[in-house]
């Protein structure tokens, strides 16, 4: 192996790769988010008697989980600009991955709410509580502590497929690997050093979760 590593390259674009990474999770904190809260909406439609509110619903669920992410951000960047809808790269990749996350989290919240015995719904209620207070105060906290770590681990795949922004042209942190590698021709250490940021990022937010997961719930699950 006659290869020879330069890594003062690297280390001189630290900072834009820095950047780089900042977009990453900025874009994955927002998609989750979003997610979350579209999820148990759908959630909600799912288990809903109406018929219209759980077909739409099933059909957002079908789309997110079988189809490729890579499609998803295709559609959002490409399809839509066949019809005038002219979206930057981070907003593409952005309602890709809420859509996605919002189509896996909806079956995790279902699964989650499905958990907690109707009887403690109809507990709430006796005791004069409304619904939205019975599932503020009773439903939601439990569900929540059951699907906590589905939803780290949702959280993680979020972050890593926000790699495929790159395809579009967004700058995060593939994206100005990608451009910077380009201009020095050093892909092997400027990929590697994105390898490893990425590995340090899944591990601070896994390491973070299990610390709120203890402050939270006091070691119950």
């Amino acid at each position: 192996m006659d290869y020879e590593f330069h890594w003062n390259i690297v280390f001189q674009n630290m900072p834009e790769l820095l950047n780089g990474a900042f977009v990453t999770l900025h874009v994955s904190v927002l998609a989750m988010f979003l997610g979350v809260v579209i999820a148990i909406l759908l959630a909600i439609a799912k288990m809903n008697d109406s018929k219209p509110f759980c077909y739409v619903a099933t059909v957002w669920v079908e789309i997110a989980r079988n189809t490729p992410a890579l499609f998803q951000i295709y559609m959002a960047y490409f399809g839509l600009g066949a019809f005038g809808i002219h979206l930057s790269p981070y907003v593409a990749v952005l309602s890709a991955l809420v859509f996605i996350n919002a189509g896996y989290l909806t079956e995790t919240f279902r699964g989650g709410f499905q958990s907690i015995p109707a009887t403690q719904y109809s507990a709430s209620k006796s005791l004069g509580m409304t619904s939205i207070q019975a599932y503020r105060y009773i439903i939601l906290p439990q569900m929540l502590r059951r699907i906590y770590h589905p939803m780290t681990n949702q959280f993680v795949w979020s972050i890593l497929m926000s790699s495929l922004g790159i395809l579009v042209g967004m700058s995060e942190l593939s994206g100005t690997t990608q451009r910077l590698q380009s201009l020095s021709f050093r892909t092997l250490e400027f990929f590697i050093v994105a390898a490893v940021m990425y590995f340090v990022i899944t591990k601070l937010v896994l390491f973070t979760s299990s610390l709120l997961a203890r402050r939270l719930f006091k070691g119950e699950i």
